[in-house]
């Protein structure tokens, strides 16, 4: 068996120094349920896909990953999850990103601070896990993964790219401005504005000028969340007089009449039409720069 094919396989123990998370649960997140009738299933014929462990600096993260099982100089897209953790929502969209033949892998940044599947209140999750999270962690976990993701892609000439969904979203943004290697980020209802502090010293506002790589934002005009007001000044900050160049290719699309979670097709925000149309945007703008992402091999069902 190859090096490249054995790091591919799941492993049954992982280094637990400062983990709570040491492998993904299965399913969905025990405060999505019940997910909607509606839900998208991405089969995974055609590809290698399942779990995995990224080695970090101190041990290493659970992850989900999927690819093409045929193909060469495959471009990269790192998911980010939502504050759910990498429930079955995020293999899904990893999935439907390797049927356009790229390498996605989604690592679970929440392993240190808690399992998110577990956790069955929003309010909860939010407040013992999600809030611990440290921005810089998250920028080497990224970094981590995205080398892992490098050697696996057979071949570095593909280009990378970034998405992530609401939690992940905003690390999108940021993510965008700390990386040299991101050729595009996709950010679905990410916040932008907040106060500063020590875990999150910068919000997507702060750094939109010094971009080193252009997003695309994806939000919704009825979303409680993230008012309109910071959508626009977003949009103004990224226009700013010494904005990068990456900064002022950057788009913001608000969908009207969604509100927030409008993409996830297991929750009951899920409006298709206008998830479809934000799908087929973020494919053109990764494509715009360079990720040749390609029709779907098989049909999500």
């Amino acid at each position: 068996m190859t090096d490249d094919l054995r790091s591919l396989r799941p492993l049954a123990t992982l280094d637990r120094r400062g983990f709570v998370t040491t492998a993904l649960a299965g399913g969905f997140a025990a405060a999505t349920l019940p997910v909607s009738a509606e839900t998208l299933v991405t089969p995974s014929e055609g590809l290698d896909a399942g779990e995995v462990r990224i080695p970090v600096a101190d041990g290493s993260l659970p992850a989900y990953y999927a690819r093409p099982a045929r193909g060469s100089k495959l471009p990269v897209v790192l998911v980010v999850q939502e504050i759910f953790g990498v429930h079955e929502h995020i293999r899904d969209v990893c999935r439907r990103f390797a049927q356009r033949g790229a390498i996605a892998v989604a690592p679970e940044l929440f392993a240190r601070q808690g399992d998110p599947s577990k956790v069955t209140d929003i309010q909860a999750l939010m407040r013992d896990i999600v809030s611990k999270v440290p921005d810089a962690q998250v920028m080497a976990d990224l970094d981590a993964t995205l080398q892992w993701a490098r050697a696996r892609a057979r071949g570095v000439e593909g280009k990378v790219g970034v998405t992530g969904f609401c939690w992940g979203g905003r690390i999108t943004w940021l993510y965008a401005a700390h990386s040299p290697e991101v050729a595009a980020g996709v950010a679905w209802y990410g916040r932008l504005v907040g106060q500063p502090s020590v875990l999150q010293p910068s919000h997507p506002v702060d750094v939109a000028a010094s971009l080193r790589a252009p997003v695309l934002g994806l939000y919704a005009g009825q979303d409680g969340g993230i008012p309109l007001d910071g959508v626009e000044a977003m949009r103004s900050a990224l226009v700013a007089p010494g904005a990068s160049a990456e900064a002022a290719a950057s788009q913001i699309v608000v969908y009207p009449e969604a509100g927030h979670g409008f993409y996830a097709d297991y929750r009951a925000s899920y409006r298709r039409e206008d998830a479809e149309a934000a799908f087929a945007q973020a494919i053109g703008f990764f494509a715009s720069r360079g990720l040749m992402l390609k029709a779907a091999s098989t049909k999500t069902v």
